[in-house]
């Protein structure tokens, strides 16, 4: 009844668009890409021998590198962030390129074993790294 009135629900609005830069052989980027997908997020995959260039070009440091590079909304995702914090970013929008989960920490998202400590995620600034979120 809405859509006789021009007011129907948009479903492609409420989809988060997601492109993740990993390695072909990487299990736990393919996990990750799982994970977003189970979430609500439409991912594109771009399986590259080498992300070397897509983190520099993206504007993260070595220090806060981990095994795969997500573009969303905008934003530079890097590592096995979880989605309760994705979802902040996307809601807050702040003025930053982006956030980092640095390594590949046991238990976060896509990752094997069990979570030993809360995970640090770091705001992508091109400056000195602050903390984003702590989960």
């Amino acid at each position: 009844m809405l859509a006789a009135f021009g007011m129907a629900p948009s479903l492609a609005a409420e989809t988060k668009k997601a492109t993740v830069y990993k390695s072909p052989e990487c299990g736990c980027c393919a996990g990750y890409v799982d994970y977003l997908q189970k979430n609500g997020f439409a991912v594109d995959v771009k399986n590259l021998a080498d992300l070397t260039t897509v983190k520099r070009l993206a504007g993260v440091p070595p220090t806060l590198e981990a095994c795969h590079t997500t573009m969303i909304e905008g934003y530079v995702v890097e590592g096995h962030v979880p989605v309760p914090t994705l979802n902040r970013l996307l809601t807050e929008k702040p003025k930053i390129k982006g956030i980092a989960l640095p390594g590949m920490p046991e238990g976060s998202p896509g990752m094997s074993g069990q979570k030993k400590e809360p995970f640090t995620i770091y705001e992508l600034t091109g400056g000195e790294p602050k903390v984003y979120a702590v989960e």
